[in-house]
């Protein structure tokens, strides 16, 4: 091998090892891509459910608000505790209510690596499954045999109570 080429290598490696761990910084910056436009970050095993104060664990499973006139963030571990706390903050919050207000559920066939968030209001609700609080509804993107919409899936959670 000539001495200009060894020397093109060497300094190529260089140059790529000095720039790799900058690369790697850079690329951290831009949060973590697993999110829907407009939900604030879940910082999982850390951040807690606004309801039950349980950590937020099972990503299958957590769910989001976001709203009202300061744009405040809710978190949850469970669809059935963000149903619950719904219902009993309403009268406080009436921008609940609103069509603005946005609510995320994770799409139960998400897996660690590979995050989906669904339309709260939108997604579908299959029930038997077992989840952080006992709610036991996972969300679907599309309709499966016995699922329930939004509001029926909330008034089954509401009958069982907790």
């Amino acid at each position: 091998m000539s001495t200009d080429r060894r020397r093109f290598l060497r300094d190529a490696l260089a140059a790529g090892l000095t720039l790799t761990p900058l690369a790697a910084l850079l690329a951290g910056c831009g949060g973590s891509g697993e999110f829907a436009e407009g939900m604030a970050d879940i910082k999982w095993d850390r951040d807690t459910c606004v309801r039950c104060s349980m950590a937020i664990s099972d990503r299958r499973f957590a769910a989001e608000i976001r709203g009202g006139p300061k744009d405040t963030v809710f978190k949850f571990d469970d669809i059935g505790c963000a149903a619950f706390w719904l219902r009993d903050k309403a009268k406080d919050h009436p921008w609940l209510t609103e069509a603005a207000t946005r609510i995320w559920v994770a799409d139960l066939s998400s897996r660690k690596d590979a995050m989906k968030w669904l339309d709260a209001r939108k997604a579908h609700y299959v029930g038997g499954k077992t989840s952080p609080m006992g709610y036991n509804y996972g969300a679907s993107a599309i309709p499966q045999p016995g699922s329930l919409e939004f509001t029926d899936m909330r008034q089954h959670v509401l009958a069982k109570g907790k």
